[in-house]
């Protein structure tokens, strides 16, 4: 079948993009807000691990079910389907548009609130924690209901993100994360540690979120007005939502099941399990989420005016940009586990097999990073074209084949078979939607395969050097050891990797370090 994106001859994956200086900016600009939140969410982790483990293991529980319908009612589902459309629309229609998903978005809100309320004693008993006791089932539950709220804010949120990432305003949005762990993280260290200032955290942190953005929105004339009930394009919006809801909440679905898997497993494997989800959610957003996040918008634009020669061009350089930067973190993540979870110990002295258990579970999740990233940006490049039935059935499927593999993997390696399986199911579903892509829209493969096939062995040869220089450092447990670790051990590995980077001509490298140069971008 003809494909309309697709031109006769099909050109190679060449390093060359329209990407320019302000994309560039804009790629840094969501990396330094991303960093920002992470870090701060690193302090938030270590304040919220002097709590008792029983109180942190129902927390991880609970924040389960707001964190999944978020996911399906707000960041990733609306960002990505309400940019295509909004930015395809006059200015005029895009303020209705605004108006209109907010009000419906509000109403699903409201209604799913109330649901999660009253149904949060059935999901924590019969689908979360099935096999827990009841002390931490009726803790969970507590924590649930007050943390429900939480859906309500970070989802207007999401709004207010979306309307400035499709401007291509992403200082407000990028930085708006940071302020949900300043006021958490304030809220864990004044107030007494009980079940209801755990929630209550979480919840005002989300209403944070929302209010830091505010402002911004006021200045530039993107406030929502409210007025508008319904606008023709908001069909589209919602028909694009559904499947990438779908998709992207996938993550989460596969957590419901890890909490099953690992309710059997001792105190603390839960909030070790936890730890290792941060540090892996902040190298993935900051080392191969941003570039997505912050050029999602021109490839929007690139698709809106057919320009697909434009259109590959961007997306091979991201695909490029996120695995050349990507693939040594996951690797130093992988091999310095215990350094990296020793980020968010206070001390080796509190409950320290939190520590065991999270460097057990980060050493093979890490290596999933970079096939997470690459199908961040793929998803998206189906998305902005509305072509959502593809990415929908291949990240199903490989969703579902991570929770075959974890019955096969766990049962065998322990907490290690979870990243295993994220790891194996992320790169056969990165081939595949390569595949769509090609013909689809036409692009030779081969330059980028072999990129990575440059990129992967600098990377190994860089973990080889920071665990030897591990060797011969304090061993982790703590923060201050962690720190040391990282920055010696880490450090070494990154510099030989960057050298060899430098020798073998990088583009990306050499294209990085002029953008940022350049006083002005070329007219």
């Amino acid at each position: 079948m003809d494909n309309p994106e697709r031109d006769a001859e099909t050109p190679p994956a060449t390093p060359g993009s329209p990407i320019g200086r302000r994309g560039f900016v804009n790629i840094l600009t969501v990396m330094a807000g991303t960093l920002g939140s992470r870090g701060l969410g690193l302090v938030r982790q270590l304040v919220f691990n002097r709590l008792d483990g029983n109180l942190t293991d129902a927390f991880n529980i609970a924040f389960r079910v707001p964190n999944l319908l978020r996911e399906l009612l707000a960041e990733g589902a609306l960002i990505n389907s309400f940019i295509p459309v909004y930015k395809s629309l006059p200015d005029e229609q895009q303020k209705e548009l605004a108006s209109s998903f907010t009000v419906v978005l509000l109403a699903v809100n409201f209604v799913v609130l109330g649901l999660g309320i009253l149904l949060a004693p059935w999901l924590v008993q019969h689908v979360l924690d099935p096999a827990g006791t009841s002390q931490n089932q009726a803790t969970a539950i507590y924590l649930t209901q007050w943390m429900m709220p939480f859906l309500t804010f970070i989802s207007m949120s999401a709004v207010a993100m979306g309307l400035l990432n499709a401007g291509e305003y992403f200082r407000a949005s990028a930085f708006a994360p940071m302020a949900f762990n300043v006021v958490s993280t304030f809220i864990l260290l004044v107030f007494p540690q009980s079940a209801f200032w755990l929630a209550m955290s979480t919840t005002l942190g989300g209403l944070a979120q929302l209010v830091v953005q505010i402002p911004s929105l006021l200045k530039l004339g993107l406030f929502p007005r409210l007025q508008t009930l319904w606008h023709p394009a908001l069909r589209r919006v919602l028909l694009m939502m559904i499947p990438f809801a779908i998709s992207t909440s996938g993550k989460q679905f596969l957590n419901i099941f890890v909490v099953r898997f690992i309710s059997p497993f001792p105190k603390n494997a839960l909030t070790g399990y936890g730890n290792a989800e941060v540090l892996f959610q902040l190298a993935l957003g900051l080392f191969a989420v941003s570039p997505a996040l912050a050029l999602y918008p021109r490839l929007a634009t690139h698709s809106a005016a057919k320009d697909w020669d434009a259109f590959r061009r961007l997306t091979v350089q991201a695909l490029r940009l996120t695995s050349f930067i990507a693939a040594p973190v996951s690797i130093l993540f992988s091999v310095l586990a215990p350094y990296a979870v020793s980020l968010v110990q206070l001390s080796s002295a509190t409950e320290p097999e939190r520590l065991t258990y999270g460097a057990l579970t980060l050493s093979t999740w890490a290596l999933a990073i970079v096939p997470a990233g690459l199908n961040a940006l793929l998803v998206r490049t189906f998305f902005v074209r509305e072509r959502t039935l593809e990415p929908l059935i291949v990240t199903s499927l490989g969703a579902v084949a991570d929770v075959g593999l974890y019955t096969l993997f766990v049962p065998l390696f322990g907490l290690q078979g979870f990243g295993l399986s994220s790891t194996i199911t992320g790169t056969l579903t990165a081939a595949v939607l390569m595949v769509l892509y090609s013909k689809q829209v036409g692009m030779n493969w081969s330059p980028l395969i072999r990129h990575l096939g440059l990129v992967f062995p600098l990377a190994l040869l860089a973990g080889a050097v920071a665990f030897a220089v591990s060797s011969v450092l304090p061993a982790p447990g703590n923060l201050w050891r962690g720190v040391v670790g990282l920055s010696v051990a880490g450090g070494a590995g990154m510099a030989v990797y960057l050298v060899l980077a430098y020798v073998l001509r990088f583009p990306e490298l050499s294209s990085l370090r002029s953008r940022l140069t350049r006083s002005k971008p070329k007219p």
